[in-house]
């Protein structure tokens, strides 16, 4: 029924961005964590998202249960590899020889944009939930 799958699809879309937001928020709670258990400053983390296709084989839809409905997934959380900002800070206890220390390589600013985002995003796809539900119970509603 293609009014499930829009909610499936939306149901995805909500997991992903919730994920999405939570590494945007540990991002900017280590934008100036120095030291990690790794070594080194922190380093930025991004989400990468995939469509999910959906499975039109034969067996499919014999046993829709097991039936993907399209949506997005979460592939991977990967690390920024750029370079690091250095900030010359000679009486910090990760100071180098020269008194710079590698500070992480995350831009808090950029941060809030992507937050806000993927907080529209979040938004969007609760809206359109919501429209499902709205247009379920006034279907519900013409039987009466």
């Amino acid at each position: 029924m293609a009014f499930l799958d829009s909610m499936n699809i939306s149901a995805s879309a909500l997991t992903a961005t919730r994920l999405r937001m939570d590494v945007i928020a540990e991002n900017m709670a280590n934008s100036s964590t120095t030291r990690t258990a790794e070594g080194g400053p922190y380093r930025r983390k991004f989400v990468v998202f995939q469509e999910i296709q959906p499975d039109n084989t034969f067996g499919s839809f014999f046993n829709r249960a097991q039936r993907s409905y399209g949506g997005v997934r979460v592939t991977m959380i990967g690390e920024d590899q750029s370079e690091f900002k250095l900030d010359y800070n000679p009486n910090h206890p990760d100071a180098d020889e020269f008194g710079y220390v590698q500070m992480p390589n995350v831009e808090v600013v950029q941060e809030m944009v992507d937050m806000m985002a993927a907080y529209r995003a979040y938004e969007a796809n609760i809206t359109a939930v919501n429209t499902f539900k709205d247009m379920a119970v006034k279907t519900l509603e013409i039987g009466k």
